[in-house]
């Protein structure tokens, strides 16, 4: 939307500014004491005068339109249809269509219809030159809405992996599927009861067969409950000793979270079920255990024990050790396989390659690597050719970085139900397990060689830059699952030898990390195709930040950063810089500015700008878009088609 604010004095806008700062209102909220500033609809550059009150809508990436609302001004020209089809008439005849006037809405507007559909910045296009007509007042797309799930659980906010900028962008997805049909079955230390979960889980199994390692009195049985891994100093191999885990409970509530309940945390697949199967007790788990649980988890027959009456089509181990995958893992693992489960396992928490950790080794299985908000590997992940793809695991040596879900209070034997934050690519798998619980909601006959290809084709590159092996990358859900519903847009072929991924944002924030999500932006305004980012333009304080992580080769000869640039102001002074923008490298030792634009750059189309790059030859770097913009009279910093070249 506009962040443009109508000229005015700078005296009037420090005082409107000082009445904001006290009014401790966040970035974008104006108090009505601001009277003076106004913020349009779009964020453009003030419009010629015939257009200055017209709001025109926004268009979103990849959708097309063909129905369009139009709001006319009060006049005789608008009084009748032939009138109305004065605003329009040009406006169709340069899109190449043909429209009609549908019917009058209660609002006080008009829809009208093309004859076909107009995409991106050609609805665009159509929509600023009805505005052009003078006999408007404000046009819009006839957008088509959507269920939008927007989870209310009380900690959702916390759930940075979810939602966050450097999350699996899961809000979208579930406008797709929330997993209903689904069953994952968790291979973990079992389950406890948790008013987050309980309505989501099925009937499981106990697979430990040691009644000592269980705690149940008994060995396997038909009860997962979860009586606690705690173990005294001396045993496990340890000189100390540890509390319960509730490992099982935390994976769970990760995958498949009771959501929208107004409490707790939401589950990646809030309408998937899960079938926990208890594997880990005391001192770990056995892998003949594993291995039987994995056969019966799937649907297959494991002697002694009943079959299983709901057969998952997703396996979840979050679990591992090292060696070889070895033939029993190997064999029941394609046993699942063949019967059309996925199953997906963590790589390990060792630093270490993961082609020393099984089953993160074994073939047929996808697995996960952790990693953190920052979009980089977590610092304990394993790494390696082995990865198939990353998801976060998070990182609780900060607050609030790890992965919240749900857990049980007892420190030894079950108690109260709780939430607290793991790290760990324990936490990554059950992110991945639960994507494939929304994929199969929605493609129930895909294979598990399908499933992984969908998984690989939805990442995006690790926001935070990756150099020991993070397989595809960080797993997107909304690409995923806009995929499987058949309207991905296909991304613009970047230039030969750019070394920036999404250079010309065509795909929104795919690539880049800002700390502001209006940054991206679609529309006309792009210098080519679609896509673009502005920084800035409110007209009071803001700073705004746009990065990619780039490595430069050593062996290149020359580096040098180009983009296109287009500065709109409606700062009127020619001597001071109030509002600029500076580009900076971030080396991991230091920040250095290398190239600085300000108001006074201001111009009307945009201009290539270059940065010679050459003294970080050799070094993985973060390329970083800094706009500051003061208290008052905006200024907006656009940038398109960027690129990092070498020679």
């Amino acid at each position: 939307m506009a962040r443009f604010s109508t000229p005015r004095s700078r005296s009037i806008a420090a005082s409107a500014a000082v009445m904001i700062g006290l009014a401790g209102l966040g970035t974008g909220a104006l108090p009505a004491s601001a009277a003076p500033v106004t913020v349009p609809a779009e964020k453009t550059t003030p419009a010629p005068a015939n257009e200055t009150s017209v709001k025109i809508g926004s268009v979103e990436s990849g959708e097309s339109y063909d129905q369009f609302i139009v709001t006319y001004k009060a006049s005789t020209q608008s009084a009748d249809k032939s009138g109305r089809a004065k605003a329009w008439g040009k406006a169709a005849k340069d899109a190449g269509v043909s429209v009609k006037e549908l019917r009058a809405l209660a609002t006080g507007g008009y829809v009208v219809k093309a004859d076909k559909k107009l995409k991106g910045a050609g609805a665009q296009e159509f929509m600023a030159d009805i505005a052009k007509s003078g006999l408007v007042e404000a046009v819009e797309p006839d957008a088509i809405m959507k269920i939008s799930m927007s989870p209310n659980d009380t900690r959702y906010g916390e759930q940075w992996d979810f939602h966050g900028t450097n999350g699996m962008r899961l809000p979208s997805a579930w406008d797709v599927a929330t997993g209903s049909g689904s069953i994952v079955a968790v291979l973990d230390t079992g389950i406890t009861s948790h008013t987050d979960l309980n309505s989501n889980v099925i009937s499981g199994y106990d697979f430990v067969s040691s009644s000592t390692s269980a705690r149940d009195g008994n060995g396997r049985d038909a009860n997962p409950q979860d009586e606690g891994d705690w173990y005294a100093a001396g045993e496990c191999g340890d000189s100390y000793s540890g509390n319960s885990s509730w490992h099982g409970t935390h994976v769970a509530g990760t995958v498949a979270a009771v959501t929208g309940n107004s409490s707790g945390v939401a589950g990646v697949a809030p309408n998937a079920k899960i079938q926990p199967v208890r594997v880990l007790a005391k001192c770990g788990g056995s892998l003949s255990d594993i291995a039987d649980a994995i056969v019966w988890a799937s649907g297959g027959s494991v002697p002694n024990i009943p079959a299983n009456a709901t057969p998952a089509d997703t396996i979840n181990m979050s679990l591992g050790g090292g060696g070889a995958c070895g033939t029993t893992y190997q064999a029941a693992i394609d046993a699942a396989v063949s019967r059309g489960t996925s199953v997906v396992v963590a790589a390990g928490n060792e630093s270490q390659n993961a082609s020393n950790s099984r089953p993160a080794n074994c073939n047929n299985v996808i697995t996960v690597a952790a990693s953190n908000p920052s979009g980089a590997p977590s610092y304990y992940t394993n790494y390696g050719s082995a990865i198939d793809v990353t998801a976060p695991g998070g990182d609780t040596r900060y607050a609030g970085q790890g992965i919240l879900s749900t857990i049980n209070t007892g420190t030894t034997t079950p108690s109260s139900q709780g939430y607290t934050f793991y790290q760990g690519t324990s936490m990554a798998t059950p992110h991945v397990a639960g994507m494939v619980a929304l994929m199969k909601s929605v493609s129930p006959s895909m294979t598990p060689a399908q499933v992984e290809s969908a998984l690989k084709n939805g990442t995006r590159p690790m926001p935070g830059g990756c150099s020991i092996g993070c397989g595809a990358g960080l797993v997107d859900a909304t690409k995923i699952m806009t995929a499987l519903g058949g309207t991905t847009p296909e991304p613009t072929p970047e230039p030969s030898g750019n070394l920036l991924k999404n250079p010309g944002f065509e795909n929104g924030a795919e690539s880049w990390t800002a700390n502001r999500a209006d940054t991206f932006e679609t529309g006309t305004a792009a210098r080519s195709g679609n896509g673009l980012a502005g920084l800035n333009g409110w007209g009071y304080s803001s700073t705004y930040t746009l990065d990619q992580k780039v490595t430069i080769p050593s062996n290149a000869t020359a580096a040098q950063l180009k983009f296109y640039l287009r500065v709109l102001t409606n700062e009127s002074t020619s001597s001071t810089q109030y509002d600029k923008l500076t580009v900076q490298v971030l080396d991991g030792y230091g920040t250095y500015n290398v190239g600085s634009w300000s108001n006074l750059d201001a111009n009307s189309s945009y201009e290539q700008q270059s940065i010679d790059l050459n003294n970080y030859r050799g070094k993985t770097v973060t390329l970083r878009f800094k706009g500051v913009e003061d208290s008052s009279q905006a200024t907006t910093f656009r940038i398109d088609d960027t690129s990092v070249s070498t020679s």
